[in-house]
């Protein structure tokens, strides 16, 4: 075993957490290094002992040369695995790199489910080079799954079920498991699915009940007490969702007549709630769905749209600020407060707009609830607009010497604060409701309601009170 992966054993329990699971600088450095000099044998003995996410993350942290390089001496050692761990933004240049021999023996290890999401995101001719590397029966399973809709549960269900009728029992089972060829048993499973003579699921028996039960149990007396059933053109989001919400391990998918077609277990739907997290919160931060191996004009591409429409925003804010030019040019302190009206206000609702946004997509914001919350933020608001009002009210007193100017600005702080709960927690709920993605488009609204009440507020009540 190499020094680095020796390195990671031997590390200390109180070792910052932060570097747990992370592949070592050395580990990596090593690896290039065998690349360099062309050492086959040093790259396959470094790479033999991590896992396929490793050496995935190690493909997509090193540059395009070395990352080619790579690929071309590890050659027939390169595991289908890996294919389904790296990012979707390098895997279509990885599998480019790979001959076809290689490219045919990595893709039949894989499960049908990895497969689709494998190729699916991949162009026509691509496609058709890893469908080419299927064994018939395989190529049709797969072609079959791209046939529904993209993120539905077909598409991310795996063909490879283990069925048995309703009237077997435990030993029936077990024998019939270990008759089946090796091949044609999902690599990981957590079920049997029990079907009726239409090939309708009735009910899930986990490995863990099979096993301990007496041979001539029914299999009926085992079935669990949580189960569903999975339309196949569902959303996938949906189905994370009931996988979350019911703690399922796996779920049979049915077709429109209600027949057992595929199933799915907990590590894709995990996988999909992990990705609409993350795209909840990049699309809140307007950049789209990029990564960081993304070159530089596909992410100036992805973020150029949102900095546009903050342009819009910014130039409605300062509309108006124009309204106000004789009372800043009359009262300079107003020009140093303002941003920090605006700034609060901003923050505030950004805090609420999370929630929110949060909350929707977890379905716990309903329309039961909905306005508790939007009371809860805007007396959330109120609270903390109250607090920060004494503490800017004093400011603008020792600061400017003007008590009127601290009164001023502490009661544009507070409406500002309840318009920042109410806009973050109304808006997104607005959005949802027309069938607009909050965590695309709420941002950009919040933001534009908090700068220009903020503005209007203070620099209003400026005008009337001070001048």
């Amino acid at each position: 075993m190499s020094d680095q992966v020796e390195v990671v054993e031997q590390a200390s329990p109180e070792e910052d957490s932060a570097q747990a699971y992370k592949l070592e600088p050395k580990t990596v450095a090593s690896v290039l290094y065998a690349v360099e000099i062309d050492d086959r044998e040093r790259l396959i003995e470094l790479m033999e002992p991590l896992h396929a996410a490793d050496i995935a993350d190690l493909l997509e942290q090193i540059n395009p040369f070395e990352r080619t390089k790579l690929i071309r001496l590890y050659d027939r050692e390169f595991d289908g695995e890996i294919l389904s761990e790296l990012d979707d933004s390098i895997r279509e240049e990885v599998i480019a790199i790979l001959t076809p021999q290689v490219l045919s023996q990595a893709v039949r290890e894989l499960d049908s489910d990895d497969v689709v999401d494998l190729i699916e995101d991949l162009e026509d001719t691509q496609q058709e080079v890893i469908l080419g590397a299927l064994e018939e029966s395989d190529r049709a399973a797969v072609e079959q799954a791209l046939s529904w809709p993209e993120y539905s549960a077909g598409r991310l269900m795996q063909r490879e079920v283990v069925a048995a009728p309703e009237h077997w029992t435990v030993g029936q089972a077990i024998d019939h498991l270990r008759a089946t060829p090796e091949e044609d048993l999902p690599d990981q499973f957590y079920h049997i699915v029990m079907v009726d003579p239409r090939f309708h699921p009735v009910g899930n028996v986990t490995l863990g009940k099979l096993m301990r039960s007496k041979r001539t149990t029914p299999l009926k007396e085992l079935l669990e007490d949580t189960f569903r059933i999975i339309p196949a053109a569902q959303d996938e989001g949906e189905v994370a969702y009931a996988f979350n919400q019911y703690h399922l391990i796996s779920a049979p998918v049915v077709d429109d007549e209600g027949r057992l077609i595929g199933v799915i277990t907990i590590d894709d739907a995990m996988a999909v709630l992990d990705e609409e997290h993350e795209e909840d919160i990049l699309r809140l931060a307007g950049v789209g769905e990029g990564s960081l191996s993304d070159r530089v004009t596909e992410t100036t591409k992805q973020r150029l749209p949102w900095l546009a429409v903050n342009l819009v925003t910014a130039i409605a804010a300062s509309m108006v600020i124009s309204q106000f030019e004789a009372a800043i040019a009359q009262i300079v302190a107003l020009a140093v407060l303002m941003p920090i009206v605006a700034s609060m206000g901003g923050n505030a609702g950004t805090q609420s707009l999370t929630v929110a946004v949060r909350a929707i997509a977890t379905k716990d914001l309903t329309g039961s609830n909905v306005w508790r919350v939007i009371r809860r933020e805007c007396l959330v608001g109120l609270i903390n607009g109250a607090i920060f009002a004494v503490v800017m009210g004093i400011v603008g007193v020792v600061w400017f010497g003007s008590p009127a100017l601290g009164y001023v600005i502490a009661v544009a702080m507070v409406v500002n604060m309840v318009v920042a709960g109410l806009a973050g927690t109304g808006i997104p709920i607005i959005l949802e409701r027309i069938g607009v993605d909050p965590a695309l488009a709420s941002g950009a609204f919040v933001t534009t309601v908090t700068d220009v009440v903020g503005f209007f507020a203070f620099l209003g009540l400026a005008a009337v009170v001070l001048l």
